[in-house]
């Protein structure tokens, strides 16, 4: 199998971590894979060969997307150029749906394998994309236990590999990162405040996020920063009223020892909850963006943990509600001693048990193997 070639396009943060653990995977299983990637550090870490950085990549919402058209269109272009170049054996597209989803027909119209890792929420909202799924993609990947069932019904069967964070969780148990005590005598509790990868979302949220710590003065505030950005970008929102700690590439760790998280929706909810930390959502897009997904976008809840469990467990602050003193207010009621605390502790724990074991990324590794 030596100089089988396989090219992998992540196109955000948590793409970056997952296609780090499939490249691993890969690799021991074929040392001499040539494997081409578009990712972030993680990836990098792995080996291979860099096409493009994430942090040239990531966009969010509408306008916003629209603010970055031509940047968009020159990505599509170049990432075209450079598959039929490296003429790979399988393309494994990674989320990232918008930029994957248009690329997945393209390469399956060159004649290319195409594998792609984390379906897109087809079953929330824009569920016409189903039948370009079925069209374009080789084999899907899904990694929450209800899709099965959700493309069953359009007659096309998906490779369930179960959630990929289970395998990040584990690996990072394994590994014993940083652990926070070493670090400072400081041995207060700590509040993890997670704002997000993307600029928008953390200009939005953070400033926000640090007027409600200051209502918990007894603990550290430590902040889960987005590798792909520079220390800077978040100094232009610091509170000297709140000594905020800053952490780049420590998300994990700073999950591990935290007593509660103001969380940002998105992938980091589940993290914080397989975890076992107390968490409050906090959702603020733009106004045009938030209209707009209002009408398209067909799910009961933005966070991963209650669309798993089909019920409110974490509480969800969205828009409006969003506000320094109401993540104040239902931070309390789920911190330990608070009158949430037990029964989210209960929720979280069954979480864990309908995920079902981890493997997600050896899974995926073995299918791309097998295509070629």
């Amino acid at each position: 199998m030596a100089g089988k070639k396989i090219y992998i396009v992540a196109g955000e943060a948590s793409g970056d971590l997952h296609g780090s653990n499939v490249m691993r995977e890969l690799y021991r299983m074929d040392p001499d894979l040539d494997i081409r990637f578009w990712g972030g550090d993680a990836m990098q870490a792995e080996g291979g060969t860099m096409a493009k950085h994430i942090r040239d990549l990531a966009f969010m919402g509408f306008v916003e997307v629209l603010m970055n058209i031509r940047t968009i269109f020159r990505n599509i272009r170049y990432c075209k150029e450079d598959i039929q170049q490296f003429n790979p054996d399988v393309i494994l597209f990674i989320d990232y749906p918008g930029f994957n989803l248009r690329m997945a027909k393209w390469a399956h119209e060159q004649g290319y394998k195409v594998h792609f890792y984390i379906s897109p929420s087809v079953w929330a909202w824009k569920q016409n994309r189903v039948y370009t799924i079925k069209e374009n993609v080789d084999v899907l990947h899904a990694i929450l236990p209800f899709e099965q069932e959700f493309f069953r019904k359009f007659d096309y069967e998906v490779n369930f590999v179960g959630h990929p964070l289970l395998d990040a969780i584990e690996r990072f148990e394994e590994t014993g990162n940083l652990k926070f005590e070493e670090e400072t005598t400081d041995q207060r509790q700590i509040i993890a405040l997670l704002p997000g990868s993307r600029k928008q979302e953390i200009s939005k949220k953070l400033p926000l996020m640090l007027e409600a710590a200051k209502a918990f003065p007894d603990y550290r505030i430590l902040i889960a920063g987005a590798p792909n950005l520079p220390a800077s970008f978040y100094g232009q929102f610091m509170d000297p009223a709140v000594k905020a700690e800053l952490f780049f590439g420590k998300t994990y760790a700073i999950l591990e020892h935290a007593t509660g998280a103001l969380v940002t929706s998105g992938t980091a909810t589940l993290e914080t909850a397989l975890f076992g930390v107390p968490e409050v959502v906090c959702y603020v897009g733009s106004p045009i963006s938030f209209a707009i997904a209002k009408r398209v976008v067909n799910v009961k809840y933005i966070a991963l943990v209650n669309l798993i469990l089909d019920k409110p467990a974490v509480t969800e602050l969205i828009q409006n509600d969003c506000t320094p003193e109401r993540m104040v207010a239902e931070l309390r009621k789920v911190l330990p001693g608070g009158t949430e605390h037990d029964r989210l502790m209960a929720d979280y724990a069954y979480l864990k048990k309908i995920l079902g074991e981890g493997g997600a990324s050896r899974k995926v590794a073995q299918s791309l193997l097998k295509t070629i």
